[in-house]
């Protein structure tokens, strides 16, 4: 029988204890990458995505998404330029913004190789594109979500990056954001005032939607995001959003899947409930150990280097990681995979770590 995943993740973040540990690894990139390339193992060759988290004891983490987007006067196109290489296209009466997503080889994921934001012009071109945005929730879209996820835990999403991260990742680059701060910053506030009133939007959408857990699905990483940048430019926006989300009876949680040790003493800042993906050694920059003392008790999302799902790391590894995890964090814990378990990882060690917290605590 499968147990009540929702209530499990729900009672988590409420500071409660689950009754046990709440397995959620994130298996849809494995899953799909295998299914594409033809090697997914015989007795799950006719499994959907279901089916497999059913056979690794698993829930569910990411679903019921109805957060939309329409445009009231820009005309937006994608296309593709080659099968690998997708452009997306701003049209508006002041100028056009144009950016590539270049995919992997099979087309499952992406990142950005061409900027919508290489000249001043450009700025005022997105700021005619933001102001035209409407964002909206979608709820029928949501409720055909829940009635295929919803007994596999408690829906969440991720959704639009911060103002300053979205420069470092989608917007212009790392190299162009950081010249850009130190050469033109007046502009870098203006942006950052200007994209974060435009987020209005989006929050207003999401402090009346259904969830009761949304995470920011940021990808912070110390190497780009330093103490520095994280003070500056991120905290004050994460504090108003965290307080505005709280406000409205959200739990609140963080994508933090990079390098973290400088960032350990500053995880307290804003009243967030949970860190996603903090990586620990052999992977990550962090034991297990610093990032408890770092934690205390908000709730840890994940835990497990994906490394250890691969052959070339010792099965006992994964035992002794996933019991070591389990004795730190339990119960404020929703045990994972930090942050996916590659395409050639081994399921059947999937499998193992479900069976094995059944009895955990």
């Amino acid at each position: 029988m499968r147990p009540d995943y929702r209530a499990m993740d729900l009672a988590i973040f409420a500071g409660k204890d689950p009754g046990g540990v709440l397995w959620q690894p994130r298996l849809e990139f494995w899953y799909s990458v295998n299914k594409k390339r033809g090697t997914m193992p015989p007795h799950l060759r006719d499994a959907d995505i279901l089916d497999v988290y059913d056979y690794c004891h698993a829930s569910v983490r990411y679903f019921g998404n109805g957060l939309r987007l329409r445009y009231k006067n820009v005309e937006y196109s994608e296309n593709w330029d080659d099968e690998n290489h997708l452009r997306h296209t701003w049209k508006t009466p002041v100028g056009k913004l144009s950016e590539v997503w270049t995919y992997d080889e099979w087309n499952l994921s992406f990142h950005w190789t061409d900027y919508r934001l290489q000249t001043p012009d450009d700025f005022k071109t997105l700021a005619y594109v933001l102001d035209d945005e409407e964002w909206y929730w979608d709820q029928h879209a949501y409720e055909q979500e829940i009635a295929r996820f919803g007994a596999y835990g408690a829906p969440q999403f991720f959704f639009r990056r911060s103002p300053f991260q979205r420069l470092f990742i989608e917007e212009m680059g790392f190299q162009n954001t950081v010249y850009w701060m130190h050469d033109y910053p007046d502009m870098l506030q203006a942006y950052l005032e200007m994209t974060s009133t435009a987020d209005d939007k989006i929050y207003d959408v999401l402090c009346a939607c259904p969830l009761n857990i949304i995470n920011l699905g940021e990808n912070i990483a110390a190497h780009m995001d330093s103490p520095r940048i994280w003070k500056t430019y991120l905290t004050p926006y994460y504090r108003k959003r965290v307080d505005q989300l709280k406000a409205a009876g959200k739990y609140v949680h963080i994508h933090i899947d990079g390098t973290m040790k400088p960032l350990l003493p500053y995880l307290h800042e804003c009243a967030w409930d949970g860190i996603e993906a903090a990586t620990p050694v052999p992977q990550g920059d962090v034991t297990l150990e610093e990032i408890k003392e770092a934690l205390g008790d908000l709730v840890l999302l994940d835990g497990i280097p994906a490394l250890y799902f691969l052959p070339s790391y010792a099965e006992s590894d994964l035992i002794a990681c996933t019991k070591r995890v389990v004795e730190l964090f339990y119960p404020h814990l929703v045990l994972g995979i930090s942050d996916e378990i590659p395409p050639d990882g081994d399921i059947e060690r999937v499998r193992l770590v479900g069976e094995l917290v059944k009895n955990l605590v």
